[in-house]
C-alpha cells in the first residue's frame, strides 16, 4: 500500500486539478438530476393498488387527481372558476357539481343528495375534483398545480398527494442548502476545538465536499432519486466519511515523527496505513447501507445505493484529494496548529474497567425499556399531516374536512364497464353502508334511475367509462393511514370483488394502506440482513466467533435506546425511520467498536492482561470515538432542528441521537463485556492468546 501512497504523493498536483475539474461535470450532473417527491411511487409495481393507478392512466388518460376547496364565492364565480381551472394544461377533467351532468341536463332533475356532497351552503364552500394527465409526482402535474394557484389567485385550496407533493417540493428546494451549510459548519466547529490545527478542518470539508459533489452528480445516471436522498445524501456522507479523513490526519502525524524531515515520505506511508484501515471499516458502513437496497419498497434501494456510492467516493477522496491538499498547504497547516484539549484518558479508562459491574448492571436494567419502547414506539405514515399549517395543501386538507362531513379523503374502485346498473347500485349502496364512508358513487348510482344514461353527454360517459373498466369514486371521513380506514378498504375491497372479481380499489388511501404492510415486512429482512452482513465482517476482520455477536449485541443495543426513546417520550417517527435509522446507526457506528476491538486484540496479543488490555485499549480509543461521533452528531442535529419536513428532520434527529448512544455504549458497556467475556474471547478468537502465560 505504501507503493500506491507514493503515487498519490508524487502526481498530488494532477490529482488536484482533476479534482476541481470533475467538479464542473459534476455540478451538471447534480442540476440535471430528477427528484422525486412521491414516497407511494417507490411501492412495489405488481401490488394491485400500483396496477390500477397504470390502468388509470393508460384507459382514462388520468394520473394523479385531487379536491379543491373554495370559500366565498357564488355559483357564476365557482363556474368561471372552474373554467379557469378546465383550462390549464395538462388538467384532463374536473368533476363538479355544476359540470357533472352537462349542460343538457336541468339542473332541478339532478338529486338532492348529490347536491351536497360538492357544496356546503351553510359555509358557503364548494368542493371539485380534478384529474390529471400526468402521475402524482410528475413536473407536469405539479406545474399544473403550481399554476391553478397563481391563475385562482390563491381562491383554491388543492388536498392530495400530488399537492402535497408539490409543496413538499418547494419546501425542499428551499431548504436543502441551509441542510448542507449548517452541518458543515457544526462539524468544522467540533474539528477546530478537538483537532490540533484551525485550518485542518477547511481541508477536511474540502476533500469530502468534493466526494459528495462527485456522488451527488453520478446520481444523474440513476434517473432520478428520491428527496428524502437528495436532502439527507450529503450530511450522511458528511458525518459516515468523516472517519477516514481523522486517521489520515493522525497517521501522517505519527508518520511524521518517524521521518520529520520529509513529509512526503511520512504521508506515503500515512496513506497506506489509512487505505488498509479504512477499506477494512467501511465495509461495515457500505454493508448497512447495502442491506437497504433489499427493501421491496425500493425507496431503500434509491437511498442504499447513492449511500453506498458515497462510501466508496468518500474513501477514494480520503487518500488521493486530502492528501494532496495536506501536502499542497502543508506549511500554512503547521502555522495553524495548536495544543490539543483532549484529555489523557488513562484514570477514566481505569476507572471504568474496574467497576464494569455496574456498567453491566445498567445494561441489564436497560435492556428490558428499550426493547420494549423499540417494539412500542408508533409511526406514522400520512406524510402531509406532519408537513407545516402554513402551507396550501394543509388549508386544503382542514377546509376539506371542516366542511364536508368529515371527509378526509377519496379513493377509487375500478370496476368491470359492462357491469349493470344494478349491480352498480347494489354496490355502492353496500359500501354507503359501511361506517366511515360519507359517499360512493357510480354513475349509475348519482343519477339513481332519475336520469336516463341516455341524456349524459357522451364526453362525460366516456371519462368514466372505458372499454374495460369504469371508475366509481369512495369518500371516507377515516384519516389516511389509520387501522380504521386500512379495514374499510378491506371491506369495500371485498364488496367490490363480490359483484365484480377483476375490480381494483387504488388511490392515496389504499397505496398507504400497502405501504404500511410493506415497510413492516421490510424492516424485519433490513434489520436481518444488515446484522447477519456486519456479523460476517466482523468474524472475517477479527477472525473471531464470539466477537461478533458481542459487537453487535452492543451496538443493536444502543438501536434499542435510540428507537426507544420516542416511545416513553411519547412521540410519533415516520415510518422510514424504523427501517433505516438501526441499519445506519448500525453499519455506522460499529467502527466505534472494531477500533476499540482492535487495539484490545493487541494489546492482549502482546502478554497483557486482561484488564490492562482493555484498560489500554480504551483510553487510547475514546478520543477518536469522541470525536468521530461527535462529528456524526454535528452534522445531523442541526438539520433535525431546523428541517420543517418532518420525515427529515426526525430522521436527523434519530441519527445524532444515534451517534451520541452509541459512543456512551461502546466506551462504557462495551469494555464492561469484554471484562465479563474476556475468557470465551481469547478461546473462540485468533489472535487473542497472549505470548506469555498471564493471569486471565
Amino acid at each position: 500500500m505504501e507503493k500506491f501512497g507514493k503515487v498519490i504523493v508524487k502526481l498530488r498536483i494532477p490529482i488536484l486539478i482533476l479534482s476541481f475539474l470533475l467538479l464542473i461535470p459534476s455540478a451538471i450532473g447534480y442540476f440535471n438530476t430528477r427528484v422525486n417527491y412521491d414516497i407511494l411511487y417507490y411501492l412495489p409495481n405488481e401490488i394491485e393498488t400500483m396496477q390500477g393507478q397504470d390502468i388509470l392512466m393508460d384507459d382514462f388518460n388520468k394520473g394523479a387527481y385531487a379536491m379543491v376547496v373554495v370559500q366565498n364565492m357564488d355559483t357564476k364565480s365557482t363556474d368561471r372558476l372552474i373554467k379557469k381551472v378546465e383550462n390549464v394544461d395538462h388538467v384532463a377533467q374536473v368533476i363538479s357539481y355544476t359540470g357533472i351532468v352537462g349542460e343538457d341536463v336541468p339542473s332541478e332533475i339532478v338529486p338532492s343528495k348529490f347536491r351536497k356532497y360538492f357544496e356546503n351552503d351553510s359555509t358557503d364552500t364548494t368542493l371539485f375534483a380534478i384529474f390529471f394527465d400526468n402521475t402524482t409526482s410528475s413536473d407536469d402535474t405539479m406545474n399544473a398545480i403550481i399554476q391553478i394557484r397563481e391563475q385562482t389567485e390563491g381562491q383554491a385550496f388543492i388536498s392530495g398527494m400530488s399537492a402535497v407533493v408539490t409543496d413538499t417540493k418547494n419546501l425542499s428546494e428551499k431548504e436543502t442548502p441551509l441542510y448542507v451549510l449548517i452541518a458543515v459548519v457544526l462539524v468544522c466547529i467540533v474539528l477546530a476545538i478537538f483537532m490540533d490545527s484551525f485550518l485542518v478542518p477547511v481541508f477536511f470539508m474540502l476533500s469530502i465536499g468534493m466526494a459528495i459533489v462527485y456522488n451527488l452528480g453520478s446520481n444523474y445516471f440513476l434517473g432520478e432519486v428520491s428527496y428524502i436522498t437528495k436532502a439527507l445524501a450529503a450530511v450522511l456522507q458528511l458525518g459516515v466519511t468523516l472517519d477516514y479523513s481523522i486517521f489520515l490526519w493522525h497517521s501522517y502525524k505519527e508518520a511524521k515523527e518517524e521521518t520529520p524531515d520529509d513529509h512526503q515520505e511520512a504521508m506515503a506511508v500515512a496513506i497506506g496505513n489509512t487505505l488498509t484501515s479504512v477499506v477494512g471499516s467501511s465495509i461495515t458502513t457500505v454493508a448497512g447501507f447495502i442491506a437497504l437496497c433489499f427493501m421491496s419498497f425500493t425507496l431503500g434501494l434509491d437511498l442504499g445505493v447513492v449511500m453506498a456510492k458515497g462510501v466508496v467516493l468518500g474513501v477514494i477522496g480520503c487518500v488521493t484529494i486530502l492528501p494532496s491538499l495536506i501536502l499542497t498547504f502543508d506549511k500554512a497547516l503547521e502555522k495553524t496548529m495548536h495544543r490539543e484539549i483532549m484529555p489523557n484518558f488513562d484514570k477514566p479508562a481505569r476507572w471504568i474497567v474496574n467497576h464494569s459491574w455496574i456498567f453491566l448492571i445498567i445494561f441489564v436494567l436497560l435492556l428490558g425499556p428499550a426493547i420494549y419502547g423499540y417494539n412500542n414506539t408508533k409511526v406514522y405514515y400520512d406524510l402531509s399531516d406532519t408537513l407545516p399549517e402554513k402551507l396550501n395543501c394543509s388549508q386544503a386538507n382542514k377546509l376539506l374536512a371542516d366542511n364536508f362531513d368529515g371527509t378526509n379523503s377519496i379513493y377509487m374502485i375500478l370496476a368491470d364497464s359492462n357491469l349493470s346498473a344494478e349491480d352498480s347500485n347494489a354496490m355502492m349502496n353496500e359500501v354507503n353502508d359501511l361506517d366511515g364512508i360519507s359517499f360512493a358513487l357510480s354513475i349509475d348510482s348519482a343519477l339513481g334511475g332519475e336520469i336516463p344514461t341516455e341524456m349524459l353527454p357522451d364526453s362525460l360517459v366516456s371519462e368514466l367509462k372505458g372499454d374495460e373498466y369504469q371508475i366509481m369514486m369512495v369518500s371516507t371521513n377515516y384519516t389516511i393511514a389509520s387501522d380504521e380506514i386500512n379495514d374499510q378498504i378491506n371491506k369495500v375491497d371485498a364488496i367490490a370483488k363480490k359483484y365484480d372479481a377483476k375490480s381494483m380499489v387504488i388511490g392515496e388511501a389504499p397505496c398507504t394502506k400497502d405501504l404500511i404492510t410493506i415497510t413492516d415486512k421490510d424492516f424485519k429482512t433490513v434489520s436481518a440482513v444488515s446484522i447477519v452482513a456486519i456479523f460476517f465482517i466482523i468474524f472475517f476482520v477479527l477472525k473471531s466467533i464470539s466477537l461478533p455477536v458481542i459487537l453487535v449485541a452492543a451496538i443493536e443495543f444502543a438501536i434499542f435506546v435510540n428507537m426507544g426513546i420516542p416511545y416513553f417520550t411519547h412521540t410519533q417517527i415516520p415510518f422510514i425511520a424504523s427501517v433505516v435509522i438501526g441499519t445506519i446507526q448500525l453499519g455506522a457506528t460499529v467502527d466505534y467498536a472494531i477500533l476499540m476491538t482492535t487495539r484490545y486484540k493487541k494489546e492482549r496479543s502482546q502478554g497483557y492482561a486482561k484488564k490492562e488490555a482493555i484498560q489500554i485499549a480504551l483510553s487510547t480509543s475514546i478520543p477518536s470515538i469522541i470525536v468521530s461521533a461527535l462529528g456524526f452528531f454535528a452534522a445531523t442535529f442541526g438539520v433535525g432542528c431546523i428541517a420543517s419536513v418532518d420525515m427529515i428532520g426526525s430522521l436527523c434527529t434519530l441519527m445524532a441521537r444515534g451517534a451520541i448512544i452509541s459512543m456512551f455504549v461502546v466506551i462504557f458497556i462495551l469494555p464492561s463485556l469484554f471484562v465479563l467475556c474476556d475468557k470465551l474471547i481469547i478461546n473462540t478468537s485468533i489472535g487473542f492468546k497472549p505470548k506469555k502465560n498471564q493471569d486471565m
